[in-house]
């Protein structure tokens, strides 16, 4: 009889995967139960004519030496099980404005990034110093981004550290043009100007500034590697059969069901999954109405439409950093203020390494952001039953972002072999995030109380992790893992054991 405790995890997504790993690792019996039919979220891929795609952890940061990423995969003992290259030094972002033309390449490294916007902006140079010293000053506080014990409360945070993101950058500038430079990558996150805290905004840039990189071959290879450490360990991993109830009794998970009809029992739960979606799980009636409702009527991040183009061999150049394109400076804010007529007002392109010495790109994802109410007509079909006006619908999308992709790129349809894509439904259904949300729930810094999302729920065993709790993406979801995790097994207690094992290599 195996004495171990036992922890069931709802949703085999990027969080879900690491509090299984980090748990076995802890001597606990994880059971994880993903409803579609690949693991991983987020990272899971899928082929067409032959060519395989990354559904969304396109880009990441963090896997060089002492980073991250790169610590906690290697007390995971998966470092080595990794095929990552890094992304063009002299550019890991472009950002280009079609309105003036300028190209604006971003750098590797603090001091090459700082320089490389005083270089555009030499009267700026030193609003733009401080800019990135407060920028990084800002991440040193979030002391968990350190593999630090973190603070308890938003209160123990610097007066800088809650201020919305286009009043922090406001502060350093008047530059309308450097201003919307600085808030280049939004699309990353989803950014409010007026109500999305800068923490994430300085995160989410300093994590990319320090060493951005891709996975060659595609980001499947880190779920695979997170589900065999744990089956190694002796725990199973379910896909294709994802929790359909969960019965509550006394304030505490009982059991739950699975879609074939089983029970499971544990000593605690995880739910990985969108919030909402695990409500639907439950009889809400016994569970506190305020706290759920709260949590349930949190906006959520806008979504998107994604183009994925398969090229004809030896066509289309590779290119190895994240090209951002807008038409005007002022887009940065306003990706999902459109029209018809302005749609999209911006796009996030990529042509993903197959070899890691490519030449020539195979493939290329274009995402272009794209709110729900834009699909919200069809929001109650099913996928490949939605009808013949969604088919419709999705086929002029897909012209309008070729035809753009040609103004950019002349000559590029001639090299498309052919065109897939997907809508904000497509993510609903296949990512279970609420209204396609790609980044999860909005923080708003006016009031993070109502916006927060714990890792700690009103029931006694059960616990929240993944991107709608904290910090989303590849950075925030496995730090947030490790939140949910301090929770069975004590905060010093893994980070002690994280320190000691990372930082020591870094993956080929």
């Amino acid at each position: 009889m195996d004495s171990r405790q036992t922890v069931i995890i709802i949703g085999g997504g990027i969080g879900g995967l690491f509090c299984g790993a980090l748990l076995s690792g802890e001597g606990r019996r994880v059971k994880v139960f993903e409803r579609h039919t690949r693991i991983g979220g987020g990272l899971h891929q899928f082929v067409r004519q032959g060519v395989t795609f990354e559904t969304g952890m396109h880009v990441m940061g963090a896997f060089h030496p002492g980073g991250v990423l790169n610590r906690l995969c290697a007390c995971l003992g998966i470092l080595d099980r990794l095929n990552v290259m890094p992304m063009d030094e002299d550019g890991f972002d472009l950002f280009h404005v079609r309105s003036d033309g300028r190209r604006y390449f971003m750098p590797r490294g603090r001091e090459r990034f700082t320089a490389n916007l005083c270089a555009h902006f030499p009267e700026e140079s030193g609003n733009i110093r401080r800019y990135v010293d407060a920028m990084y000053g800002i991440c040193r506080e979030v002391r968990l981004y350190n593999m630090e014990k973190p603070d308890v409360s938003f209160r123990e945070f610097s007066d800088d550290f809650m201020r919305s993101v286009g009043d922090f950058i406001d502060s350093f500038t008047r530059n309308e043009r450097l201003r919307h430079v600085m808030a280049y990558c939004n699309p990353l996150y989803a950014g409010d100007r007026y109500t999305t805290p800068v923490y994430i905004h300085a995160l989410i840039s300093k994590f990319y500034i320090e060493g951005s990189c891709r996975f060659v071959g595609g980001s499947q290879q880190l779920a695979d590697a997170l589900v065999d450490v744990i089956r190694e360990a002796g725990g199973e991993v379910h896909a294709g059969n994802g929790v359909r109830h969960v019965e509550i009794e006394n304030r505490s998970a009982a059991y739950v069901v699975t879609e074939d009809g089983a029970t499971h029992r544990a000593d605690c739960y995880i739910s990985s999954i969108h919030p909402s979606s695990f409500f639907k799980l439950v009889d809400t009636s016994r569970i506190q109405r305020s706290y759920w409702q709260r949590i349930d009527a949190i906006p959520n991040t806008y979504s998107a439409f994604t183009l994925y183009i398969i090229f004809k061999p030896g066509t289309f150049p590779f290119f190895n950093y994240t090209y951002y394109c807008q038409d005007d400076y002022e887009d940065t804010w306003r990706h999902h203020l459109y029209t018809d007529a302005t749609w999209p007002r911006g796009m996030m392109l990529i042509t993903p390494p197959v070899t890691g010495h490519d030449v020539y790109a195979e493939k290329m994802i274009v995402n272009c952001v794209m709110n729900f109410d834009t699909v919200r007509q069809w929001e109650h079909t099913l996928s490949g039953r939605r009808g013949a006006a969604y088919e419709a619908f999705k086929r002029r999308c897909e012209e309008t972002v070729v035809r753009r992709l040609e103004e950019i790129f002349p000559g590029i349809r001639a090299c498309i072999a052919s065109v897939y894509s997907a809508s904000p439904l497509t993510i609903r259904d296949y990512a279970n995030q609420k209204e396609g949300a790609m980044y999860g729930v909005r923080k708003d810094c006016r009031n993070m109380a109502l916006s927060h999302v714990a890792v700690r729920t009103k029931l006694k065993n059960l616990y929240f992790t993944g991107q709608n709790v904290n910090l989303h993406g590849i950075l925030g979801v496995p730090l947030t893992a490790i939140n949910t995790c301090a929770e069975l097994v004590g905060m010093e207690h893994l980070l002690d054991r994280i320190n000691g094992t990372g930082g020591k290599e870094t993956a080929q």
